[in-house]
Order: structure tokens, then C-alpha cells, then sequence
């Protein structure tokens, strides 16, 4: 039987990206590529991330979390399962410590400090972008990532072009139009993820600055595909944006699901993201589950 079989998870969202979390500290269980594709297949526990809480590694951490894609591929970063992770760790009655107020996580990409702003609200500081081309990474050298070579469509009528480059944990090409939703994202997006500029793949945002202050955004996700949000794409916009002078330093970014409040702040430069999470359910997962996972 698989070790996993029987494992309490909890099932969330954050603006209706669904996030599956699994407490695996105090055990040295790992999740495979295919347990991870078994667990998005059944329907209570499926997920756009899962997020597995593994004993911290570095003194001063709360736990180590890795982040899984519906594919099983791992992510470096998650804003809003990293939210859905601090409610889980703060409040819920199995895994939470109600005494705290705040914690840091850590990851692949980095320290995710985050604090509880209210009952379902939540603050994570998502650390510092990188933007340099070997950083992102993309396959060759762009001096200015804030506008780099990349078009789809006909050359002389490209549909989409010349976006900007974020890594926030992960890879982000953001596309900026007028209107994110007269895209065929689903036809775009996985041309665009596997584009071989994208040596590890990328996040595809399609963003409207519909004035300083309010973003419109569209995601697909590496991985995973269309998502109703995505923190860390958020973020990328948001960054993306005042790089291109386009947006003040805060703003909303509306996504399908609902709305964050992205910050750059200028003093650390560091991208604060908050934004609510919810509930849903909790289960077990089932033995049969992995009886035919690959």
C-alpha cells in the first residue's frame, strides 16, 4: 500500500485557485510526480497546486513546502497556496497554532514570510523578482528583460508580442493588451509555456492596466493550465507593469476568481501579495487511488 493512502488532506481554494494541502511533517514521506497526478485525478482532492508541508530545514522556519503542479511537476513558488498553507498552519484545528499571528515557510524559491491580516486574509511577502535573463531563465541572452523577443501569429501581425520577463519563483512571460479576454488563452498558453525560450517553461499572463492603481489579469499556468488565479502571476504583472512604467507601485489585480492587492515595495524591493483564502473540505486520501499511478 502506498505510504500516502489514508493521509488527512485539506482541500482550499484562494479567489478560486484550488489548492489540495498535505501535512507530511513529522514523517519522511515524499510525494512522486505520479502520486502527485494520482491525488489531482480524484475529484475531492483535485488541485491546481498541492502543497506538502514537510519538517522546516532551516532554524527559524515554520515548515518546508513543496509545491506540486496537476502534471507532478514541481513549482518554486504559489502565492495563493502559500496563503491557503498560513490559514491552515494558524487556524485549523489539527494543524493550526491559534497563538500565532504569523510564520515563515520556505521553499525552493526562497523565505515566504506571511502574516493573518483577518480570519480569511492573509499576507505573503513573496521576496524580491529577478529579472535578469540567466535568472528567469530564458535560452539566450536579453539585456532588457522588461521587452524581449517573443511573438505568436504572423510576423508582420503577431497576435501576441514583445512581453515582459519576471521569475517570482517561477517564470513568467507577461503579455500587456487591451483586453485579456479576446485571447484564446487555451490555444495560446501551452504554445507559449513550452516556447524553447523557456528552457524550464514559463507562466503566461495576459494583463490590462486599466488605470495606475488596477490590473486585469489572465493566467495560464505552467503545469497546470487556465487557472481562476495565480499569486505569483499576479505579482509578475504587477512588476512587470511598473517596469514599464504603466502602473503605480500598488495596485489590484482582478484575476476570474476575484481580486489581490500586489505591492513592489520600494524600500526592500520585495512584492507583498494579500489576498483571501477559503475552505472547503477535508478528506483522506484512498488507497485505490495509487494503485495505478505512474
Amino acid at each position: 500500500m502506498n505510504a500516502l493512502a489514508h493521509r488527512r488532506f485539506l482541500k482550499m481554494n484562494g479567489l478560486g485557485n484550488e489548492i489540495t494541502v498535505l501535512d507530511l511533517r513529522g514523517t519522511k514521506l515524499r510525494v512522486a510526480e505520479s502520486d502527485a497526478r494520482a491525488i489531482a485525478a480524484e475529484p475531492r482532492a483535485h488541485f491546481d497546486q498541492l502543497m506538502v508541508l514537510h519538517d522546516s530545514i532551516t532554524p527559524g522556519t515554520d515548515a518546508y513546502v513543496r509545491i506540486y503542479n496537476t502534471d507532478g511537476s514541481e513549482a518554486g513558488a504559489c502565492g495563493n497556496g502559500t496563503r491557503c498553507v498560513a490559514w491552515a498552519m494558524l487556524a485549523d484545528p489539527m494543524m493550526g497554532d491559534a497563538a500565532k499571528t504569523a510564520l515563515t515557510l520556505q521553499t525552493k524559491a526562497g523565505l515566504l514570510p506571511a502574516k493573518r491580516d483577518s480570519d480569511l486574509v492573509f499576507t505573503v511577502d513573496m521576496g524580491a523578482p529577478k529579472l535578469g535573463w540567466e535568472d528567469i531563465p530564458l535560452a539566450e541572452p536579453f539585456h532588457d528583460t522588461a521587452h524581449f523577443e517573443l511573438q505568436i501569429g504572423p510576423i508582420d501581425d503577431p497576435i501576441l508580442h514583445t512581453p515582459c520577463a519576471v521569475n517570482m519563483g517561477n517564470p513568467h512571460a507577461v503579455f500587456f493588451v487591451d483586453d485579456p479576454y479576446r485571447f484564446n488563452l487555451e490555444q495560446i498558453g501551452p504554445l507559449l509555456e513550452n516556447h524553447p525560450i523557456f528552457p524550464d517553461r514559463a507562466n503566461i499572463e495576459l494583463a490590462a492596466v486599466t488605470a495606475p492603481d488596477h490590473i486585469v489579469l489572465r493566467v495560464w499556468e505552467r503545469g497546470a493550465g487556465i487557472t481562476r488565479a495565480c499569486g505569483s502571476g499576479a505579482c509578475a504583472a504587477l512588476v512587470a507593469a511598473v517596469r514599464r512604467e504603466l502602473s503605480a507601485r500598488k495596485a489590484v489585480v482582478s484575476l476570474p476568481g476575484g481580486d489581490l492587492t500586489i505591492e513592489w515595495r520600494e524600500s526592500d524591493g520585495h512584492v507583498l501579495m494579500t489576498g483571501p483564502v477559503e475552505f472547503e473540505w477535508e478528506g483522506t486520501l484512498a488507497p485505490e487511488l495509487f494503485e495505478t499511478a505512474a
